[in-house]
């Protein structure tokens, strides 16, 4: 059974689809079979991964019966996805479950996508999800959201959330135009798992196709991230800059 994993937060603009797929490709290269199914409708893992034009079927189209599973489910770059469906009206969170169910046997990891706040789409998100990780930029508003997603996903059942911080810049924590790193794990009240140190060469990921690649200065840390998430022991070191 694959280990199922939705990456979640309050507001968007803080890397989350970024972060998804950085975490599949670093379990990707440790050997792991990894599935990411965007729940985003505005639909950006398959432009970030560059297989946009490839898309034909999505998990929307499996659910309602047009497809088989492995229609829908493409490959790049390492990993597997599914693409989000224009509109998730009238989609259940036990057709979620049943979906999942279908095509997990294939993975190691399944790692939901989820749509920024706290809606039907997160809700969704995490229906098949056993842990959760919260992803959160150091500053109020996205703290505040974080901390918000977090109780919505215990809600929701996924009683075992970790706190991911992303886009952290030491520069700015000293200047005092982010908060620093104790005063975002005390805010959201979720346990810390990684920090993702912010990285100029991601803001053209999305055009590049290029998340967690050698010479980024956030590979490392998306690597000891896919470490921590197989339950290896990888002391959390600051590795921004």
């Amino acid at each position: 059974m694959a280990r199922k994993i939705v990456v979640a937060s309050g507001k968007g603009g803080v890397g989350k689809t970024t972060l998804t797929i950085g975490l599949g490709k670093a379990l990707a290269a440790g050997g792991a079979r990894v599935l990411l199914v965007d729940f985003d409708n505005l639909r950006a893992i398959d432009l970030m991964l560059g297989a946009a034009g490839n898309v034909v079927f999505d998990w929307g189209d499996v659910v309602q019966g047009r497809c088989a599973p492995e229609d829908a489910i493409l490959q790049q770059q390492g990993v597997s996805f599914l693409a989000c469906p224009p509109s998730y009206d009238g989609v259940t969170p036990q057709q979620v479950r049943d979906l999942i169910g279908r095509v997990e046997a294939a993975f190691d990891y399944v790692l939901f996508d989820a749509p920024a706040g706290i809606g039907t789409g997160l809700q969704l998100a995490a229906a098949a999800a056993q842990r959760a990780l919260v992803v959160a930029t150091p500053d109020l508003v996205c703290v505040r959201s974080a901390c918000r997603a977090a109780q919505e996903l215990e809600k929701q059942g996924v009683k075992s959330s970790r706190l991911v911080i992303n886009r952290a810049a030491r520069r700015d924590i000293r200047r005092r135009q982010m908060l620093n790193i104790d005063d975002v794990i005390d805010a959201t009240g979720v346990q810390l798992i990684a920090i993702i140190p912010e990285d100029k060469r991601l803001r053209s990921a999305g055009m590049e196709g290029g998340v967690c690649l050698p010479g980024q200065i956030s590979r490392e840390a998306f690597l000891n991230l896919a470490k921590r998430v197989q339950g290896k022991n990888v002391p959390l070191m600051y590795l921004f800059v």
